[in-house]
């Protein structure tokens, strides 16, 4: 058998066109309005749901878009969901406070009942309050009997 010697040829480089297509865009704002621009993206039509109209960081005085709880992807609702509302603990009392004073009456006891829910909340102890941990980390130790201590390695009577 004798082989046949052929003849192989690399791949011959083409340069790729460095300028990539643009294509021509319209976006509709969220309001109607719409303006033209040359993108890469080949779709036709770009409607924004956010843009500088419904946004609260462009219109900070707008009320309607003050609400911080919008949850249009459902995330806020799924993560309740998965870790309870704990979290939202510091809001609750307040709406309870104001339908108690409410209830209470008009005039002054309103105003007597609605101070008395505020001092009732404020005495409350917070959830994240870790004060009393710092406070009593170095209570413990008698000061008296770390001077008296005659060896450096160990304290008496200290735990």
């Amino acid at each position: 058998t004798t082989l046949t010697t052929t003849q192989t040829r690399a791949a011959t480089f083409v340069p790729r066109v460095r300028r990539p297509y643009t294509f021509t865009q319209l976006i509709q704002l969220s309001d109607g309005s719409t303006y033209t621009l040359r993108s890469t993206s080949p779709t036709p039509l770009v409607r924004s749901a956010k843009d500088s109209r419904n946004h609260a960081l462009w219109q900070p005085t707008d009320k309607s878009l003050q609400n911080v709880e919008v949850d249009e992807a459902g995330k806020l609702a799924a993560f309740r969901q998965r870790f309870g509302r704990a979290f939202d603990l510091a809001e609750g009392p307040k709406d309870a406070e104001g339908g108690d004073a409410a209830k209470a009456g008009s005039g002054k006891d309103a105003a007597a009942a609605k101070n008395k829910d505020a001092a009732a909340a404020a005495a409350e102890d917070d959830a994240y309050d870790l004060g009393d941990l710092i406070g009593d980390y170095g209570a413990s130790i008698d000061q008296n009997k770390l001077k008296s201590a005659k060896t450096f390695g160990k304290v008496k009577g200290a735990s």
